[in-house]
């Protein structure tokens, strides 16, 4: 299943350039950052005036309006100024050092929350469902992750085997490339990276992609590579501080669309995801157990493997 679908661009003028900045050309980005930072400013200013300020020609404004998905320049103001005429959230700002814990709890939860809500709008229902089916119809589900995402590729992993599905996740490169070339038709890989840039992920879904199976990604950014090797693109829409530990919102909007994902393919045969589910429950609820004798909980038989 090797049809490529077109970009699919979120609704708000600010989502689409924080999912395509990284793609964007060096003038572009001078464009895409005035206009982040300054999105108020920007509704009054006309081709020349923005074009001034951003330090590039008037064509680029227009290019650069056009690249996001509008006709041009007056659109993309018009979109814009109505994203900024709707009510917002309270924005706590930017992690700094000196934040005492309060204030980190606030930014961190709201930062989530965020990523969460601009997600939903951002994941298009068309590329989910294209997804469920081809992971339910899949012999072998691989997921591929590196960092963060390679965390979120495990959690995928263990949802997916609880309901007998043959998944497997691999956060090694060079194990991820070796295992994408034994795919075959009918298969699924699914490349986990946020910036979209990860050689790593790029390389294994090329390669999986190559031996006829479907590739999924799951980024946060439209024009990116990972995206480029993909058949079915889902998009995150967080945004990552830039003092921060590790993958924060990302990791969250990641896992959520895994959840959605599993829900939907666990949907599609339910009485039997229910048996799985129960089985599993009971083989592992002894573990919860104290030690000592015990009459052990009944397994039954298991059923082969789809």
């Amino acid at each position: 299943m090797n049809t490529t679908g077109s970009v699919q661009r979120p609704d708000g003028c600010l989502l689409r350039i924080r999912g395509l900045f990284p793609g964007l050309r060096p003038s572009e980005r001078k464009v895409a950052q005035y206009v982040l930072d300054h999105p108020e400013e920007v509704v009054d200013l006309s081709v020349t005036e923005l074009a001034r300020k951003s330090g590039v020609s008037d064509a680029t404004i227009v290019k650069f309006s056009q690249r996001l998905g509008y006709s041009g320049y007056q659109q993309f103001k018009i979109m814009l100024s109505r994203e900024l005429a709707q009510p917002t959230k309270a924005n706590y700002g930017e992690l700094d050092p000196a934040d005492d814990l309060a204030k980190v709890k606030a930014k961190v939860i709201t930062m989530n929350m965020t990523a969460l809500e601009e997600t939903l709008h951002t994941l298009s229902d068309s590329e989910l469902e294209r997804a469920v089916e081809a992971i339910c119809s899949a012999p072998v589900i691989h997921l591929y992750g590196v960092g963060a995402s390679g965390f979120v590729a495990l959690d995928a992993e263990h949802k997916f085997l609880r309901i007998n599905r043959r998944c497997h996740a691999f956060v090694d490169s060079h194990v991820q490339c070796a295992m994408a070339a034994l795919l075959g038709p009918g298969d699924v890989a699914i490349g986990i990276s946020h910036s979209g840039f990860t050689q790593d992920i790029v390389d294994a879904l090329r390669i999986a992609r190559e031996a006829g199976a479907t590739t999924i990604c799951i980024t946060n950014h439209f024009d990116s590579p990972v995206a480029a090797v993909s058949d079915i693109r889902l998009y995150t829409a967080a945004q990552e501080p830039a003092f921060r530990s590790g993958a924060i919102a990302s990791r969250v909007a990641q896992l959520s669309i895994i959840d959605v994902l599993f829900i939907g393919v666990a949907q599609r045969d339910y009485d039997r995801t229910l048996e799985y589910l129960d089985r599993t429950r009971i083989a592992v609820s002894q573990k919860q157990r104290p030690s000592g004798p015990g009459k052990r909980p009944a397994i039954a038989p298991a059923r082969r493997s789809r």
